[in-house]
């Protein structure tokens, strides 16, 4: 019997990736009270995209007036998920890399929200 050499490199190449994925610094946990003092402590924008990005189900929520489960937000989310990727691209174009002030984060949100859900605003 010969030996495995190309599963023997595949799972050790799993295990060195899962190995390093561990002991690489997790980012910190963002939520609404960082973005509150822009001014003094600024943000990268792919942290307050990322941040906006993870209010999906709540818009979602908000835009069809349905609970969790129900059609009408199911087929949000799933909308929301797959414009994701344009509207972040989107984003990036149209903003400053840092965001240091509340006007640009609050035209950022709005810009963003519309992208990701058209109706919740309308």
């Amino acid at each position: 019997m010969k030996f495995p050499i190309v599963t023997v490199s595949l799972v050790s190449a799993a295990l060195m990736f899962v190995l390093w994925d561990q002991a690489r610094e997790q980012p910190e946990v963002v939520d609404a009270k960082r973005f509150t003092s822009l001014a003094e402590n600024p943000v990268q924008l792919s942290t307050a995209v990322g941040w906006i990005v993870t209010q999906v189900p709540s818009l979602c929520e908000d835009a069809t007036g349905q609970p969790p489960g129900s059609r009408a937000y199911t087929r949000c989310v799933a909308q929301a998920e797959t414009r994701t990727s344009t509207c972040r691209r989107a984003m990036y174009d149209q903003f400053p890399s840092i965001v240091a002030s509340e006007a640009v984060f609050r035209d950022l949100s709005i810009t963003l929200i519309n992208c990701l859900v058209p109706d919740a605003l309308g």
